[in-house]
């Protein structure tokens, strides 16, 4: 919706896609900048606002329909799965569970995808409980942009640690940091 938006008032964001790549983000900070925005490129409430795409769910802190709550989950998790990771590893991991979301094999909300009987190795192995780092915030909030530095990965691996056989037939479309992230 960003980039149809975007589109739609002359900036040129790229193929309307869904990625969040370097055009849509030079598109969005040229709207930032004429718009009078912080011109950060990331897509947050008062950007919406302006681009007219307050998604129906008011101000203050809802990102295209996603609570702050919604958002600290996804950090919660990012923090746990990516902990070491480069930050733009760490979009990438929001990035999956945004993906996720979007595609008809998973859960269509943010907790249906979290909470899938063994998506998460965090949930089991009580990474989740770890204190969450305040990268894992601005990631998930890029994330829940339509950042995508993985090109629409669905799985994401770390080939030094994981003992799933079935991962290794996935074709890996990036790789950012210590992860594998796959289609």
């Amino acid at each position: 919706r960003i980039q149809q938006k975007l589109q739609e008032l002359g900036y040129d964001p790229g193929t309307a896609d869904g990625i969040y790549g370097t055009k849509t983000k030079n598109a969005v900070i040229s709207f930032q900048r004429d718009n009078g925005l912080d011109d950060e490129g990331i897509v947050g409430p008062k950007t919406l606002e302006a681009l007219g795409l307050t998604g129906g769910g008011g101000s203050g802190g809802n990102y295209g329909g996603f609570s702050e709550s919604d958002i600290q989950l996804m950090a919660t998790i990012i923090s746990a799965e990516a902990r070491g990771e480069p930050y733009q590893g760490q979009v990438a991991v929001g990035a999956v569970i945004m993906n996720r979301i979007a595609h008809p094999s998973f859960p269509n909300t943010l907790s249906g995808v979290i909470y899938q009987e063994g998506a998460f190795s965090c949930l089991y192995d009580g990474g989740v409980n770890a204190p969450v780092a305040d990268s894992a915030y601005t990631a998930a909030r890029e994330a829940i942009n339509g950042c995508d530095p993985t090109g629409g990965a669905i799985y994401y691996y770390n080939p030094a640690k994981t003992t799933n056989k079935w991962i290794w037939s996935r074709q890996v479309v990036a790789v950012i940091g210590a992860h594998n992230f796959a289609v």
